[in-house]
């Protein structure tokens, strides 16, 4: 079976033989890969869109079946973390995704790609190799979208487990704990997401930013603008 993203690819040549407000080719393709993967009722299908059609004008990216998303737009108590097998049309993962101290409280409200923020960065991430620090094995990012995140590295923003992140600690405190920025995950299952996501997959983190849709070429690109 031919991978789903050179077929996503293929048929966006597609989108200038569409008339008037017809669905375009590629449009139909994201949707049955959305329906497949089983999508509906807990990842937003423009979110999906905006992931899948970005990952189509990246280069580099080694591992073009998995994609990662995450939806900042979801408060902290959602399960808005997704590991998604394109060439399978699986949805493996769907967990919990802490975000940063300084991006708010239970939604994630502000993000910046500044040092010392505190805050989560949105768009799209290339994800690199594993590594054990300060906060057990951990998932080396590399922000792709330059004044967006593209400070990652220099800021330290990894996937790592955390205590904090678990079903426990929310029906405590009514929300997640936070990072310093990272997307931390549950602990009991942050080593095997971080083994199948790492070394040249993508990731994309989505909020509820207007500011990141103006500014990210990625978004542009892959919309037409």
């Amino acid at each position: 079976m031919p991978k789903i993203i050179i077929i996503v690819q293929i048929i966006a040549l597609m989108n200038t033989h569409c008339i008037g407000n017809q669905p375009t080719a590629e449009s139909n393709v994201i949707t049955e890969l959305y329906n497949n993967c089983g999508l509906k009722g807990k990842l937003s299908y423009n979110v999906f869109e905006l992931a899948v059609t970005g990952l189509n004008k990246i280069n580099g990216i080694q591992n073009s079946n998995i994609i990662t998303i995450i939806d900042y737009s979801k408060p902290s108590s959602s399960e808005r973390l997704f590991v998604i097998d394109l060439a399978n049309k699986k949805l493996l993962y769907n967990t919990l995704v802490a975000h940063g101290k300084n991006s708010g409280e239970n939604y994630a409200k502000s993000f910046s790609n500044d040092s010392e923020s505190l805050k989560s960065c949105l768009g799209f991430f290339l994800t690199l190799g594993t590594y054990k620090g300060d906060n057990g094995y951990s998932l080396l990012l590399e922000g792709l979208e330059p004044g967006i995140n593209d400070k990652a590295r220099e800021r330290s923003i990894v996937i790592h487990g955390a205590g904090y992140v678990s079903h426990v600690y929310l029906k405590e405190n009514g929300r997640l704990g936070r990072s310093w920025g990272c997307p931390a995950l549950p602990e009991d299952i942050s080593r095997e997401i971080i083994d199948l996501i790492s070394n040249g997959s993508c990731l994309f983190i989505f909020g509820d930013d207007p500011d990141y849709l103006d500014k990210s070429v990625i978004i542009k690109t892959s919309m037409g603008k």
